[in-house]
């Protein structure tokens, strides 16, 4: 993956930024580093597509750097000459330290000093540098304070705080201050838009110079972005950089989406074995040399529960958790985690793109991803940098397809991995820790509804179908010790599950105060037969024409869900070809631009139609 030293560049780096890159052990560039800092420092746009761990933020950061230092004219105190747009508070905390790790080699950078104070001799000006970070999770007045009084030369952001600083200006002045600006850098463009922020996006480009430099970087190039590149960017050189190649089904090589030094799992295994054969994955890779992992589950209910039941049967593993409904303290938490020599970090799609962890041994993805792009991103917390690295996805029996539509749709190899034939069954062991705290067995249960409902609402739906799962052995996964009343499971077989004898209401919480309030509220229950808090239920009266009417239109639509569902079953018993697979992955990206309104209903139904 590596490529030449940092001498061979056209253009000679300052000794502040060699030293620090001797210092991290960068003795040589990445493929995207070198293609894509002399271009910067000629003064081109740039719009980079790199697999992710491939280097990216040095791609820019060093240009950054080099752009200011070399300056005609010294930036005033109120001026800024770059910006880094991230899509999350992680990704632009990680590109801050980056940074901070050069400042401080250059302190002339983050230094706030009066300019009558100095002669005017050369490199004076660089003493009002200064670098900010801004992000949610913290009161917006403490940036506008900051910003007010001490400006910023070089500004690290995310999209919506950035925007709404910008909306202060008579309390900020940030839209006087990037009048000077330098270079503007959209660190994974294609999760900006992923997440949302096309608006905010265009928002914040229309209030930018135009005459200024600007570098879009990411791991994949949507259709998205490359409307991105054409509104933001002027005359852009195209960089694509891939390491790894696979051949198709017909034997056409293709272009891999992974880093070189990533090795690619998939296995099969049963629902209600799967947590089982995860802890002992887990012991078997687990040594002095491999002793990092990240497991990716589907919901902010599954990482609190799941993380819970690792930290209790991995013992010699510190395990951490972290989701997007986590506020500060997934801060300190993904801090812990990456200066550990070893441990387990449970977390949710939130951890995954960008953020970079030091020698994660593997990646492992309990429940599929969300969409066939995380995918990648998931894979990429391992394996940066031209280190090895593993990645395993774990399926159940009805999802194995996914593995060859990945292939197709995200241009991926996994190589099947044998699941183990006898492992421990966790089942007892886990149903007793709910019967002995009440707040175990609410988090079993929040986990199980999450998983159902999210699973419904999966992009890839025609593969990973709600009615293919078999409910009862996914509740035996989750070591249940009742199904848990939900629509999803209405008019559903349930078998392979056996419920436990236990009496619910009898579960006590383990903290006195929770369990006091809960003993107050089930009272007043059973007096009233309503629990507090809760709204009662209004039954609206309807006409009985209006009702004969309603009642019409529901059997109508009964009768039309049934004949739909005859029809998937027979489509169901015909064998899925290859073309089939690459059909399926044309459905799904009509159907996403559809979602996001790039076409209309009408020319929808007629792509659609006209495909199927």
């Amino acid at each position: 993956m590596l490529t030449e030293s940092w001498d061979k560049l056209d253009y000679k780096l300052s000794p502040p930024i060699l030293k620090h890159l001797e210092e991290l052990d960068f003795k040589k560039m990445t493929p995207v580093q070198a293609a894509a800092i002399p271009l910067l420092l000629k003064n081109k746009d740039v719009a980079a597509e790199a697999v992710t761990g491939s280097g990216k933020t040095l791609a820019f950061l060093i240009p950054m750097l080099e752009m200011l230092l070399k300056r005609s004219e010294p930036l005033k105190k109120r001026e800024c000459g770059a910006i880094v747009i991230s899509p999350t508070r992680e990704l632009a905390t990680q590109t801050h330290e980056v940074l901070t790790g050069f400042l401080k080699h250059l302190p002339q950078f983050t230094c706030v000093c009066d300019l009558k104070s100095y002669s005017l001799q050369k490199n004076v000006a660089f003493l009002f540098y200064l670098q900010r970070l801004l992000v949610g999770g913290c009161p917006v007045h403490h940036d506008v304070q900051a910003l007010s009084k001490q400006g910023a030369h070089i500004i690290i952001a995310t999209p919506g705080r950035l925007l709404d600083l910008m909306d202060r200006q008579l309390n900020t002045g940030l839209l006087q201050a990037v009048k000077s600006l330098e270079l503007l850098v959209l660190d994974e463009a294609d999760r900006l838009l992923d997440m949302g922020f096309e608006v905010a996006l265009n928002s914040i480009l229309v209030r930018l110079p135009r005459q200024r430099r600007t570098g879009l970087f990411s791991a994949t190039q949507t259709k998205e972005v490359q409307a991105l590149v054409r509104a933001g960017l002027r005359n852009p050189v195209a960089v694509a950089v891939s390491e790894k190649k696979m051949r198709d089904a017909k034997g056409n090589e293709e272009q891999e989406k992974t880093p070189a030094s990533l090795a690619n799992y998939y296995m099969v295994c049963e629902a209600q074995d799967k947590f089982s054969q995860l802890i002992e994955f887990i012991k078997h890779n687990t040594s002095e040399e491999n002793g990092k992992f990240m497991i990716f589950f589907a919901t902010c209910a599954c990482v609190e529960y799941f993380g819970f039941l690792l930290s209790k049967c991995l013992k010699g593993l510190q395990v951490f958790s972290i989701h997007g409904k986590m506020k500060e303290k997934r801060h300190r938490v993904f801090d812990t985690f990456k200066n550990a020599e070893s441990g387990i970090l449970v977390c949710t799609d939130v951890m995954a793109r960008g953020v970079d962890i030091p020698l994660v041994d593997w990646v492992i993805q309990y429940d599929p991803p969300s969409s066939a792009a995380a995918f990648v991103h998931r894979c990429g917390r391992t394996a940066r940098i031209g280190r090895k690295g593993s990645a395993i996805l774990l399926l159940l029996p009805t999802e194995e397809n996914y593995a060859e539509f990945l292939r197709i749709n995200q241009k991926v190899l996994l190589e099947p991995l044998e699941a183990d034939e006898k492992v421990p069954d966790l089942s007892k062991r886990i149903r007793d820790m709910q019967k002995a705290d009440r707040a175990i067995f609410d988090k079993a249960n929040r986990a199980f509804v999450s998983y159902i409902k999210a699973y419904g609402k999966h992009e890839c739906h025609l593969i990973l179908r709600l009615k293919d799962l078999k409910f009862g052995q996914l509740a035996s996964g989750f070591g249940l010790l009742k199904m848990p009343k939900m629509p999803e499971l209405k008019g559903k077989v349930v078998d392979c599950f056996e419920e436990d004898s236990v009496d619910t209401n009898q579960i006590a919480y383990k903290n006195n105060e929770r369990e006091a309030s809960r003993k107050r509220k089930f009272e007043e229950y059973q007096e009233t037969g309503q629990w507090p808090g809760k709204k009662k239920r209004q039954v609206k009266t309807v006409a009985w024409a209006k009702s004969k009417e309603l009642k019409a239109n529901k059997e109508d639509a009964k009768s039309r869900r049934k004949q739909e569902l005859r029809e998937r079953k027979r489509k169901k018993k015909m064998p899925v070809s290859q073309d089939d697979m690459e059909e399926l992955a044309k459905d799904i990206a009509l159907i996403k631009k559809f979602k996001k309104r790039k076409i209309s209903k009408e020319d929808f139904d007629t792509q659609f139609i006209g495909a199927n």
